[in-house]
């Protein structure tokens, strides 16, 4: 299938499937006119990307999934490197946010006090 037919099979963007590549997270063949043209087993890889990245995995994440981006990953029980690549990831992001809130803070506690007068 052409890049566009995988596109609204797994409901992204040709673009994204190109970065998906680029990624070495698929692969295509090349037709003679040099299109891009994927086997059937592409659509159920890039399901699976997009169901890591929904989860709020990185594309670097999911790399280290794939040798499993080929099954059934949405119903599957996770394993234990998945399991530390999440718990991984969700430190990262509560670790952001951490620093986000007191970001936020300070100009709020200035404001306050400002308005408090003195």
């Amino acid at each position: 299938m052409r890049i566009g037919e995988l596109a609204k099979a797994t409901g992204t963007t040709p673009r994204a499937l190109r970065h998906y590549e680029q990624a070495g997270l698929i692969e295509s063949a090349r037709a003679d006119n040099g299109y891009r043209v994927y086997d059937e087993r592409a659509a159920v890889r890039v399901r699976n990307i997009r169901h890591l990245l929904a989860v709020g995995l990185t594309l670097d994440d999911v790399r280290c999934f794939a040798p499993c981006l080929d099954g059934d990953m949405a119903t599957a029980p996770p394993g234990s490197e998945g399991l530390r690549i999440a718990r991984d990831r969700l430190a990262v992001l509560d670790a952001r946010i951490a620093a986000q809130t007191r970001a936020r803070d300070r100009p709020a506690e200035a404001l306050d006090r400002a308005e408090a007068g003195p």
